[in-house]
């Protein structure tokens, strides 16, 4: 019976030791106590006040450990610390962390932690919350869709053999930076530029391009004459404003453009907009109007001719992106007061929305307006009734091509084709065609023929040293025999035979 006691009283002792100790490593309710010999690790002791909400004590230790090389220590602190501030209801501590986390890795989700609770009416953080994490508007929804149409529509106008090559190019790129400009705005509202930052300002560098391109889009369709190395000058800024941005943005990582518009948000401003945004506001505000005043003088000197249709086209063209200009300088002045809502910061958007689902309908039912097109009621070439040249300018073309011919002999070139007498008048292949038609009643080759026979026939006139295959090779013409049929066609005299007159007479 005493041996019993004796195993009873032993078996407590050892429960009460055990449970003691146990107690001593893991605490109240499961969670680890530092030890002595991780006393000079403060971080354990931080984590374990902060486990049991003695955030007052885990705070100061925390700051002890800001500095930790170790990138994932120090996510972790700065965390710790933002939820311990929010904790002890120091909003502007807590979100000074959370900034200050988010530039190293940035997981906007963080803020739907439970212990935000405490702050999360608070105005810093709706402003932070409101600015980071996805969401979707029924502007933002309506800006995405119109983007995909301004793509298809630059497709479709790329794609269009009916529309002159340089023209659609043109019209084509000014669809394009439209729907990419409203593309840029819907990944800033639905603040998914954080989540993709590399959509950061990314149609930026063609603020300055808007105008170059309607300018020298009208300036082909209303001169129908083909752009030279001059008109590269009107891009010239849009790409020194590229390579500024590829230095200054472009060339950034991920991070580093997260970190940046930050940085903005943190200093009150959008995050979505450029550092220098009131510079290229007014830049962009000046070639807008410039652009456009020179649009205006190109429609009003050569109104005449084209057809209703086409007139009525260019005009609404010339409407919307007058508007557009005018309503781009408020929203210049909002955006740079830090104003990103309101009638003025869509209207806008909504006028490049009217002028990318305009142009779609164009392309798609009217696609003829696209090259300037004009009418005609000569009815003996009714294929030119609708053509890219006026009375002047087809008198202008007719005069330099009978220079080409009479005084260059352009065609003695034996490879001479219609690209290159439209290359030499610097126009189109189309509008040289035309021109032959109409001012001569004969095709590009029966007029080039006509000029060639009616020099060989003054050769062998002329000179007695020449045989007639010489005087072919002379005239242009690759062999004999194309040079006897058509001297035969023109003569009715095969070249033998006229020589041979020319001899008796």
């Amino acid at each position: 019976m005493r041996q019993s006691t004796k195993y009873i009283v032993f078996i407590i002792l050892w429960a009460n030791v055990m449970f003691a100790h146990g107690k001593a490593l893991y605490g109240y309710a499961g969670i680890p106590v530092p030890t002595a010999e991780t006393f000079k690790d403060s971080l354990d002791w931080a984590d374990y006040y902060f486990n049991i909400h003695r955030f007052e004590d885990a705070i100061p230790l925390y700051k002890k450990n800001l500095e930790i090389p170790d990138g994932e220590q120090k996510i972790h602190v700065l965390k710790k610390l933002a939820l311990s501030e929010a904790a002890m209801d120091h909003p502007e501590e807590s979100i000074s962390y959370i900034y200050d986390y988010f530039k190293i890795d940035f997981h906007p989700t963080f803020l739907l932690h439970e212990d935000f609770d405490r702050i999360r009416d608070e105005t810093e953080f709706v402003k932070l919350s409101g600015t980071v994490l996805p969401k979707f508007t029924i502007w933002s929804i309506f800006y995405f869709f119109v983007s995909l149409i301004g793509f298809y529509v630059t497709f479709v106008l790329l794609i269009n053999k009916k529309i002159d090559l340089q023209a659609r190019i043109l019209i084509a790129l000014f669809v394009f930076i439209h729907s990419l400009f409203i593309l840029n705005i819907c990944a800033n509202q639905t603040n998914y530029v954080f989540e993709f930052p590399h959509t950061y300002l990314m149609s930026t560098w063609s603020s300055l391009l808007y105008g170059p391109l309607l300018f020298l889009y009208f300036k082909r369709v209303s001169k129908s004459t083909n752009l030279n190395k001059k008109d590269f000058w009107h891009f010239l800024p849009t790409i020194a404003l590229t390579i500024y941005l590829i230095f200054t943005v472009y060339a950034f990582s991920g991070s580093e453009k997260v970190a940046q518009m930050l940085q903005r948000l943190e200093d009150g401003l959008n995050p979505g907009d450029s550092t220098k945004l009131i510079l290229l506001v007014v830049l962009k505000a000046i070639s807008l109007g410039v652009y456009a005043y020179f649009v205006h003088l190109l429609l009003k000197k050569n109104k005449s001719g084209l057809n209703k249709k086409t007139q009525i086209w260019q005009k609404n063209i010339y409407l919307i992106h007058v508007g557009y200009v005018i309503i781009y300088i408020v929203y210049g002045a909002y955006i740079s007061a830090g104003i990103k809502s309101g009638a003025f910061f869509h209207a806008p958007i909504v006028l490049m929305t009217i002028m990318v689902l305009y142009v779609g309908y164009a392309a798609n039912v009217q696609p003829d307006v696209f090259s300037g097109l004009y009418s005609y009621t000569n009815r003996l070439f009714p294929k030119y009734v609708k053509s890219g040249l006026t009375d002047s300018l087809s008198q202008e073309l007719k005069t330099s091509l009978k220079d080409l011919f009479q005084k260059e002999k352009l065609y003695r070139n034996n490879d001479i084709n219609l690209d290159m007498v439209a290359e030499k008048l610097d126009t189109t292949r189309h509008n040289t065609s035309q021109l032959i038609n109409e001012h001569f009643n004969m095709s590009f080759r029966e007029f080039v023929n006509s000029y060639r026979i009616q020099e060989a026939k003054k050769l062998l006139e002329e000179e007695n040293e020449l045989n007639i295959i010489d005087v072919a090779y002379e005239v242009g013409y690759n062999n004999k025999v194309s040079f006897n049929k058509a001297f035969k066609k023109d003569t009715q005299l095969t070249p033998s035979e006229y020589l041979y007159r020319a001899k008796q007479g």
